[in-house]
């Protein structure tokens, strides 16, 4: 009886193992079927000259062209932008800017002809100038636009705050009514007083009548 004892319990344990062995087998396999026929696919794109991409979640990377713009970070050339717009609205470039017109004028008025560089009527000066507005108004048109939108995300979240504010006042207004209504159903001093003063008159009204009697 041991021997079919052991054998019948070798067999359920074999059986139990079987089944295991066999599903991971046949996920390693599917794996690496996967496995052939992804990289099978990417041997057939790059041998196309398709653009791979390892993961979904990846976006895809084109070759640049000649007539592609070159890549920049938004953020810091706004910041860049008012930056400058912040120093084009101040006293101290108005000062330098006039002192390097006043210095260019007499530079190319006061000193001989074979030093000037810029004679009257001053058309290089006029074109730094010009050159200098052109960049200066959109410079300043991107520095109001940042600043426009962060006033419209202030709005927005002090909209969200005073409507919260709101909530909490409509809440606490509703407590302190239910709190009120609460308090005039209960028993308060001056209630329990009376009450106590008039249970003593009936108790020596009731003494005085049984002395009587």
């Amino acid at each position: 009886m041991e021997p079919d004892r052991r054998r019948g319990r070798t067999g359920r344990d074999g059986d139990g193992e079987g089944p295991r062995q066999r599903i991971q087998g046949e996920l390693r396999q599917l794996r690496e079927s996967r496995t052939r026929e992804g990289n099978r696919q990417q041997r057939t794109e790059t041998a196309h000259g398709t653009a791979v991409r390892a993961r979904l979640d990846q976006p895809r990377t084109g070759k640049p062209s000649l007539f592609s713009l070159p890549a920049y970070d938004p953020e810091a050339f706004g910041q860049l932008s008012e930056r400058i717009a912040r120093f084009l609205g101040t006293g101290r470039f108005i000062v330098w800017m006039t002192v390097v017109v006043v210095v260019w004028i007499g530079w190319n008025t006061l000193l001989p002809e074979n030093v000037r560089f810029d004679d009257y009527p001053f058309i290089f000066l006029t074109l730094v100038l010009s050159l200098q507005a052109s960049y200066a108004a959109p410079l300043i048109l991107l520095a109001q636009n940042r600043q426009d939108d962060r006033d419209r995300v202030n709005m927005e979240q002090d909209r969200a705050r005073a409507e919260r504010s709101i909530a909490d006042t409509e809440y606490l207004t509703r407590e302190v009514a239910a709190l009120r209504q609460g308090l005039g159903e209960v028993a308060t001093r001056d209630f329990v007083r009376s009450e106590l003063q008039s249970l003593l008159k009936e108790l020596d009204e009731r003494r005085e009548t049984a002395e009587l009697l």
